[in-house]
């Protein structure tokens, strides 16, 4: 037999995954994981088949991988992953079937997806050393530039190497 990437996720969500809705009702798939390969294994999957992308990072309590999607990505994946049919735990399965049924609210606004800083950004914005008047230069919210500034300064993300402004 041909080897089903789908199923094989399936199997990793069943034995160190979770299914179902959070406190709020939301919709969740998610993976706890110590593999940085399978976490962005799951990531890439994920992205392809709902088109959600997800940033892969170690958590800072115990240094593993959290990987979560919600709402209607999680819809889509846990349908994808989920099949009927398919040999899974039946627990999960049913906590994926429940999650088709979910509706996002009319008064759930829709968040579009962040822009991602680029090195030539994070260059210029030190050199203004004001949120403010980088905002109109690098056409993003004063709110934003604030905290990204802050990030750099703290060390929080890491300063791009000296380099041309453009790339």
């Amino acid at each position: 037999m041909e080897f089903s990437r789908r199923d094989y996720l399936r199997g990793v969500i069943d034995a160190d995954g979770s299914v179902g809705h959070t406190g709020q009702g939301l919709p969740f798939v998610s993976l706890t994981t110590a593999s940085a390969a399978v976490g962005a294994y799951l990531c890439r999957y994920a992205k392809a088949v709902t088109g959600s992308a997800r940033q892969i990072g170690r958590n800072a309590r115990d240094g593993i991988y959290n990987v979560v999607c919600t709402k209607e990505a999680a819809v889509r994946l846990a349908g994808h992953l989920y099949y009927p049919g398919c040999l899974s735990l039946a627990r999960k399965q049913t906590s994926a079937t429940a999650l088709a049924s979910w509706e996002r609210p009319a008064d759930m606004p829709v968040r579009s997806p962040g822009r991602r800083w680029k090195p030539w950004e994070d260059r210029a914005l030190p050199a203004h050393d004001d949120a403010a008047s980088a905002a109109a230069e690098l056409g993003r919210s004063a709110a934003s530039c604030s905290v990204r500034l802050w990030r750099l300064k703290t060390g929080k993300v890491r300063r791009p190497e000296d380099g041309p402004a453009d790339t």
